[in-house]
């Protein structure tokens, strides 16, 4: 950008320019670029593969530490400027605050930009939701881990990495009513172009061995039985005819004591997915592998893609076309995943064009490294009074995290489920300053917290659900993380093959989750 469009866009009145150089990207992934440049607290990096990893998507990005953050703690909005507190206030819709501070920014169209130069990029937790269904409000259980219910950085300085062309676009933004705005974003390029320079950490390429790491040392804070025991409390609901389908989820913890960046190489390298995220949130950090969209806005045109059907991967590829054949085969999954699509046109329904909604995909299996899912996809088109945000407040948490009808599903799990949910099944990943939108479902996704690992999975119950069967597929859904952490824990020597899933395993009758944490509820 030369210093004559810059002063022409700052006379049109955009107040947040991104000005921008390109690299060669011959020398640098985007994991040893997040190493090198960005590592440091309210920091990210996203990436992306599909078909188990054989396919990698064609951006890449890495945001730099964030100066500035939003944070929200049930009405609590708190905004933070280099680690201190510059405004603290109540609101009974965080979201509106969300959406009317992204819209101070005035962010100019221009092309020849990747999909995303910068943004508000975090999560929005499941809880949530508490700000758009008032049922819900005063029936949260318990937090036991303590994280902000939303927490997004104001990610200024990026660098999005394009596989196609190899290149790196090095993205600040800057202010034109400040001093001397255009030098300033030069200079600030010519930092982070010599970051790139910069030698990997000592000890990056050889992480030190933690403790040995195993499934049955993950502790589930539910409990085995009291899990099963409510899924058939959630059938007797379904028979009685309040709710047809509901997910329960529990989650399961270790200690751990790896660098969470060891976890998300493991991770990536294990099960790659869609969407794969890692995010220094100062005191925790998320990892992520998720398979499945919550909601994508692009130019107006609506997107969100549910996966419900499992099955586990099979041991060869003669098994996993086995698998796929009995699981397209099973009514009780196929007749859970029409309901799960009809639920997702509904969702965006609500803000979309009458008319403009279509599946583009019916139900083809997805396959991961340890399961398989039926996926379907489905668009619209967003109506011009609607945002980002709208569309947001209409689809989280989707159904495939909820369930059928979704609020009365929302309360059966505040009613059962012993502890809050908080990033589990919310919304993660960027609302860009074009106004566009990407956000994944919290799946297959870890918080890191004080050594802690936690990850939570869950299972959708309708009326013959078998319970057993239920508690396995929240640890067939867990087990990618567990492996992950596991390797993470080995030093990240190779992959735990004695617990790949195309082997068969050793001892089917060892216990995958140790005992809860937490006392059975009455």
């Amino acid at each position: 950008m030369t210093p004559d469009v810059f002063a022409e866009l700052a006379a049109q009145g955009y107040n947040h320019i991104p000005v921008t150089r390109e690299v060669l990207a011959d020398l640098d992934t985007p994991l040893s670029c997040y190493i090198k440049v960005a590592r440091g607290p309210y920091s990210y990096l996203l990436e992306s593969a599909s078909q188990g990893g054989e396919k990698w998507s064609r951006y890449s990005m890495v945001g730099l530490p964030a100066r500035e953050v939003l944070k929200v703690f049930g009405n609590e909005i708190v905004f933070e400027r280099d680690g201190e507190v510059i405004e603290r206030l109540a609101a009974d819709d965080p979201l509106a605050y969300v959406e009317d501070f992204q819209s101070r920014f005035r962010y100019p169209p221009i092309a020849d930009l990747p999909i995303y130069t910068g943004g508000l990029v975090g999560y929005f937790g499941y809880d949530t939701v508490r700000y758009v269904e008032k049922r819900v409000r005063e029936t949260m259980p318990p937090d036991t881990i303590g994280t902000p219910d939303i927490l997004l950085m104001v990610s200024n300085d990026v660098m999005v990495f394009d596989s196609v062309r190899g290149k790196i676009h090095v993205i600040t933004h800057v202010d034109p009513g400040e001093p001397h705005a255009y030098d300033t974003a030069q200079a600030r390029l010519d930092e982070m172009i010599a970051s790139l320079q910069s030698e990997l950490p000592r000890g990056i390429r050889e992480p030190s061995h933690g403790p040995l790491v195993h499934e049955e040392d993950f502790v589930s804070s539910y409990g085995e039985q009291q899990f099963k025991a409510d899924v058939d409390r959630i059938k007797e609901y379904i028979v009685a005819g309040d709710v047809m389908q509901v997910v329960l989820s529990q989650r399961m913890s270790v200690s751990i004591e790896s660098d969470a960046i060891n976890l998300y190489r493991a991770l990536r390298a294990l099960n790659p997915s869609p969407y794969m995220f890692f995010m220094d949130l100062d005191d925790f950090q998320i990892v992520s592998s998720s398979p499945e969209i919550l909601a994508r806005l692009d130019h107006r045109e609506v997107t969100v893609r549910p996966l419900a059907g499992t099955r586990r991967r099979g041991r060869d590829e003669d098994e996993d076309i086995a698998m796929e054949t009995e699981l397209l085969a099973d009514p009780k999954e196929i007749a859970e995943h029409l309901m799960l699509i009809d639920l997702g046109r509904n969702d965006i329904g609500r803000v979309c064009e009458t008319g403009s909604i279509e599946v583009t995909e019916m139900m083809v299996v997805e396959r991961y490294a340890h399961v398989m899912h039926i996926a379907s996809n489905v668009r619209g088109t967003i109506l011009p009074e609607y945002s980002a945000m709208d569309l947001l407040r209409a689809t989280l948490p989707v159904g495939t995290l909820s369930g059928a009808p979704k609020v009365r599903a929302l309360e059966i799990i505040d009613e059962l489920e012993p502890e809050k949910r908080g990033i589990f099944g919310g919304a993660v990943g960027y609302l860009s300053w074009n106004g566009n939108m990407d956000t994944a479902i919290a799946i297959r996704t870890a918080i890191v917290k004080d050594h802690r690992l936690y990850v939570q999975a869950g299972a959708g119950v309708v009326a013959d659900s078998v319970p057993a069967l239920e508690w396995k597929e929240t640890i067939n859904k867990a087990r990618s993380i567990m492996r992950a952490a596991q390797m993470a824990e080995g030093g990240l020597d190779a992959e735990p093959t004695e617990e790949n899933p195309r082997l068969p395993n050793k001892d089917e009758s060892r216990p995958v989750v140790g005992q809860q944490e937490t006392g059975v509820k009455s």
